[in-house]
């Protein structure tokens, strides 16, 4: 085959994205409660129950424990390694800087997701620009990369994930080069409108197809281990009690129709 006819039917190469971010359909309220009430671990076990079973992200975590679950549609940046010619602080400057779109264009009530491709060479992003997806009412951040000014980060409240500190420049060792395209972080697929939920625990990615159904479910699971939990520290044993039985079922049932006594 010549290289004309090789050239005529490769595949096209898709072009960088740099248009306008979609508006994802934003969560209903009942379930974003539902699973930040989950938790990160057991919507992961849900998951399993849908065959899935890469779905928390690996080495990521909060920047500040012990803070408000993170929960939202995933909005995506991805970087790859920055070049000297290119990543200079004059094009990092500039409005068309994808990076700095992202800051301003990801919509309210998403998590923006950042695939650094691993890398604390260079930060993923600083305290100015979380400041700034507080302000503008994004529901948080998560890379696996790094950020720099952590402690200021901290200080914003928004709800942030990452591997470890990074205080490095961006341009150093980051190029933007695709908005809301599917990407990795954490070794994790996530696909725009992907729903991200992030705790303390980690960080879990929801094909937005079955955000719904298993929010239900982990939100129901969390309630049974309440009630476990309450049985646990009245001295009971975990044998037909955790995981649960159909006899303790129905003991959870009288328990949540009695209007869950024991609970602070």
């Amino acid at each position: 085959m010549s290289g004309e006819q090789r050239a005529e039917r490769a595949e096209p190469v898709p072009a960088v994205s740099g248009g306008p971010l979609p508006v994802h359909e934003p969560l209903s309220p009942t379930v974003r409660e539902q699973l930040a009430r989950a938790g990160s671990s057991t919507v992961a076990n849900m998951l399993l129950r849908h065959g899935l079973r890469n779905v928390l992200m690996a080495g990521v975590r909060p920047l500040a424990g012990g803070g408000a679950p993170m929960v939202g549609p995933a909005s995506t940046l991805r970087f790859i390694p920055a070049r000297e010619d290119l990543d200079t602080l004059a094009n990092y400057a500039s409005s068309e800087n994808l990076h700095r779109r992202a800051i301003e264009e990801c919509p309210p009530g998403a998590v923006l997701v950042i695939d650094a491709f691993g890398s604390r060479a260079g930060a993923s992003m600083g305290d100015m620009m979380a400041a700034r997806l507080r302000r503008r009412g994004v529901s948080g951040v998560v890379t696996d990369g790094g950020y720099r000014d952590s402690g200021a980060i901290a200080g914003t409240g928004l709800p942030c994930f990452h591997r470890g500190n990074a205080p490095a420049a961006t341009p150093i060792a980051l190029h933007p080069v695709a908005l809301d395209e599917p990407i990795g972080c954490g070794g994790v697929a996530v696909h725009p409108g992907d729903v991200v939920l992030g705790d303390d625990d980690g960080v879990a990615v929801i094909p937005r197809h079955l955000a719904a159904e298993v929010a239900a479910v982990a939100a129901e699971a969390a309630a049974y281990e309440e009630f476990a939990a309450l049985e646990i520290r009245r001295g009971r044993s975990l044998f037909g009690l955790f995981p649960a039985t159909p006899e303790s079922r129905q003991e959870y049932d009288t328990w949540v129709a009695s209007g869950r006594p024991g609970l602070e």
